[in-house]
């Protein structure tokens, strides 16, 4: 199922290791550890998500794909649907995952079996 869908997306982002999925600012955002990795807009069907520095640089020269409004500071893209391809996708949702993942405490990854 592609993740420009809603189902896809949570199908995806649900199979990554401790991961919890909530509604929050009319988007759904996934969160590992209590913080977001990325969110699904529904509505338009973008995705945003944290990326390395390097990614952040090559990525909003890219068509389709910018800074995340209240998120780019931080590396964050907002990517609009169709801009990257879904097995692209895939490995930037899991690599956002696993940056989000590294900052959490060692008793925290042990909780989550990261």
């Amino acid at each position: 199922m592609s993740l420009t869908s809603r189902a896809g997306f949570e199908r995806f982002v649900s199979g990554l290791p401790g991961t919890s999925l909530v509604e929050q600012w009319e988007s759904v955002v996934a969160k590992v550890g209590g913080k977001v990795f990325c969110l699904f807009g529904p509505k338009d069907g973008s995705i945003t998500f944290k990326v390395s520095e390097t990614s952040f640089e090559g990525l909003t020269a890219s068509p389709g794909i910018g800074q995340a409004p209240y998120f780019a500071k931080g590396q964050w893209v907002n990517v609009a649907r169709g801009a990257l391809e879904d097995e692209t996708l895939r490995a930037y949702l899991a690599e956002a995952h696993r940056i989000i993942a590294a900052k959490l405490t060692r008793k925290a990854r042990a909780e989550f079996g990261l």
